[in-house]
């Protein structure tokens, strides 16, 4: 039949074969890509396991049936018949450095389902593998592109990695950022600085939020207003970061924060002021323990110092700001919401343009944000309400309408 073809044109039986050897590939790629791999898919969702589910999510199998065409192609050209030498040889170069390129790919697409895999383990977050696997996908890409380029000049790869050595400062140069982000990596997780999952702050780069991805030359991070920043991984190395990690694993969030008092509000309490706070049951102990140690200090002076019109001002007394100093130390103790075995105190700072700060210093039983924000909202509210019944003003700057209204 060839040789009826021959008498149209010398090529058209060499044309006729290679189509042949052609529609067999196709055929071939047919039946391995919808009948093979149809089967292997159903079998793979009867099962229990997992990994197969993986290696169907990255296409592993539609990767590697690529491979039967062109296995095909590579056997079938040397035995096609009137097909010169140097064709076959380049068809064969061909073919091989495309099996190069699809078996890479394959490998790369095994290793991303081996990375799927180990992060659906729930101590994925504290070893995250990601940055490792991205490395072990660059080494099998520049193996896989040395032996494509071997493989299409027909030489042996041992040729092109002798004269890699003196490539090895050009590589260095190029491949700086990549070992940076390796070096950065190793270090990231066995020193386990960072995980997925953390809420971290870099200023320098304007993160603030969660970590949401680790890789070998970025890490994301997703931040409170729902925006992406992109970090690269030797940066968390080099500059600092905060890690909120430890406030979460504590289960303790600190408040610190002050209340700014009128200086000029501070005073000594009358008795009739004493007998008024007498009615809060927080105080009940604290005045009769202050009462009992101012009463005996004083009874030590001496009647010197006890008589005479400069009576008190030898004498101890209570303050109102130091009764509400106690008072908010107390309401913190007995607040159900603030952790009674972390630190709690509330002290004053050192008066400024701003009046005296009292600061309160404790942590709330829960880290959840919001839930955060609530007590601690909650907690001002009830001391900036109760101030007044101390005789304190709170310190506010005058606005200019104030100044108006007392031209007025």
């Amino acid at each position: 039949m060839l040789e009826r073809f021959a008498q149209y044109h010398p090529m058209l039986p060499d044309i006729a074969v290679i189509l042949l050897l052609l529609l067999t590939a196709w055929i071939a790629y047919l039946i391995t890509s919808r009948v093979l791999l149809a089967v292997l898919h159903s079998l793979a969702a009867r099962t229990s396991v997992t990994w197969d589910d993986a290696l169907i999510r990255n296409r592993v199998g539609r990767k590697l049936a690529q491979l039967v065409p062109v296995f095909v192609v590579y056997e079938g050209v040397g035995k096609l018949p009137n097909v010169s030498e140097n064709i076959a040889a380049l068809v064969t170069n061909i073919t091989s450095a495309y099996m190069i390129v699809v078996v890479v790919i394959t490998i790369v697409a095994v290793l991303n389902a081996a990375n799927d895999m180990y992060e659906s383990n729930p101590g994925a977050r504290q070893r995250p593998i990601k940055g490792f696997i991205q490395l072990l996908q660059l080494a099998v890409l520049i193996l896989g592109g040395l032996l494509v380029i071997a493989a299409l000049l027909d030489e042996s790869p041992v040729l092109l990695l002798s004269g890699f050595g003196a490539m090895t400062a050009v590589l260095l140069l190029v491949f700086k950022d990549t070992l940076l982000s390796l070096v950065a990596s190793v270090q990231l997780t066995a020193q386990d600085m960072v995980r997925v999952g953390d809420w971290i702050e870099v200023p320098q780069f304007g993160a603030d939020g969660d970590v949401v991805d680790v890789e070998l030359h970025t890490i994301k991070v997703q931040n409170w207003d729902k925006t992406i920043t992109t970090i690269p991984t030797h940066r968390l190395i080099s500059d600092s970061f905060k890690n909120w990690r430890g406030m979460s694993l504590s289960g303790g969030r600190r408040i610190k924060r002050a209340l700014y008092l009128d200086a000029s509000s501070i005073r000594f309490m009358s008795r009739e002021e004493i007998e008024h706070c007498r009615r809060f049951l927080l105080l009940e102990d604290y005045l009769a323990g202050k009462q009992d140690e101012l009463s005996t200090y004083n009874a030590s002076l001496g009647e010197d110092a006890q008589s005479g019109r400069a009576t008190e001002v030898n004498m101890r007394r209570l303050t109102n700001i130091g009764t509400f100093r106690a008072y908010a130390e107390r309401y913190l103790e007995h607040h159900p919401q603030i952790h009674k075995d972390m630190t709690l105190m509330v002290r004053q700072l050192s008066p400024g343009p701003q009046g005296v700060p009292i600061e309160l210093y404790c942590f709330t039983t829960t880290t959840v944000w919001g839930e955060y924000e609530n007590i601690q909202s909650d907690i001002f509210d009830h001391l900036l309400a109760i101030i007044p019944e101390f005789g304190l003003r709170v310190f506010q700057q005058p606005a200019g309408t104030e100044f108006s209204i007392r031209q007025l």
